[in-house]
């Protein structure tokens, strides 16, 4: 069974009578100075390096509706819809470089004060920073998996496949989403041909979760684990609508673990937390790494 997609979330009474977060990072850093801090970062911490997120003021979800996994699997419409739409989109994606919070993330990790990092995000720019062993909760666009084998190749080598399929497909591009999805015109996307897996002639699906499907449960556990051997747990750039991530907050809080919030703007997280912090995640995680 697979959840219902949670695309936007209002805040209600108990976040709208809280105080407003502070722009002061000194108890963040007195936390994240007794190590062993467990991350989780969304989309917000890559929108320094021309990655839009889903719900800030200029957020994706205002006027984009992403693809779910039943509109993907319902037929070949859809898939040829997203498959055209991210086949330029990827591109800039892959080109993004990782920013002062990704740098800033890695280097809290290599001097100890982590015990791991979870990333909502599909762009792995956290690797690219320097980060180790990061967790990909929704996985990564860099990949490709077939629904049917289970087979996974590199994106690269997908993307010379669809530009031999399609030599003279170009469009221009007008906007670029989280999750690689480009905003093109719908007669763009009409021509455009699919390629299958080369192993078996399935369908082939980048290695992400997509709205309405659910996180592998080996990859939740290993989160899970991650906040059980945590002392705290620190969340960037994530508003937490969705459960996949929202649940480990509720996680550490029951156990007893202060959960640390750094984002722009409220998060339903934010009645959780023992301490809030709005700032942008370039400025506040430079600020924290000199503080340590």
């Amino acid at each position: 069974m697979r959840s219902r997609p949670t695309l936007q979330w209002e805040p209600g009474p108990d976040v709208s009578a809280l105080e407003p977060g502070t722009t002061d990072v000194t108890p963040v850093a007195d936390v994240v100075a007794a190590g062993d801090v467990a991350v989780l970062t969304g989309a917000g911490i890559s929108t320094e390096s021309g990655i839009p997120d889903y719900r800030g003021e200029t957020g994706s979800l205002r006027t984009h509706s992403p693809m779910t996994y039943g509109d993907f699997v319902a037929g070949e419409s859809g898939r040829r819809r997203y498959w055209a739409r991210s086949h330029l989109g990827w591109r800039t994606i892959a080109r993004a470089q990782p920013n002062e919070g990704h740098l800033a993330v890695a280097a809290l990790q290599a001097r100890g004060y982590l015990n791991g990092v979870i990333t909502q995000n599909v762009d792995g720019l956290h690797q690219a920073a320097g980060a180790r062993d990061v967790i990909e909760l929704h996985g990564n666009l860099d990949r490709v998996i077939c629904l049917n084998c289970r087979t996974t190749s590199a994106r690269e080598v997908l993307d010379h496949r669809l530009r031999a399929a399609n030599p003279e497909f170009e469009a221009e591009v007008t906007r670029i989403n989280p999750d690689g999805d480009a905003e093109l015109p719908e007669q763009a996307v009409r021509g455009f041909r699919l390629v299958d897996c080369t192993v078996c002639g399935g369908i082939l699906k980048p290695d992400v979760v997509f709205f309405g499907e659910n996180v592998p449960k080996p990859r939740v556990e290993r989160c899970y684990r991650l906040i059980d051997d945590a002392s705290a747990m620190l969340v960037l750039g994530s508003s937490l609508t969705v459960m996949s991530g929202f649940r480990f907050v509720r996680h550490a809080v029951k156990a007893g673990k202060p959960v640390l919030i750094i984002n722009q703007g409220v998060t339903r997280g934010d009645p959780y937390a023992a301490h809030r912090v709005d700032l942008p995640l370039g400025q506040a995680l430079t600020d924290l790494t000199h503080r340590l």
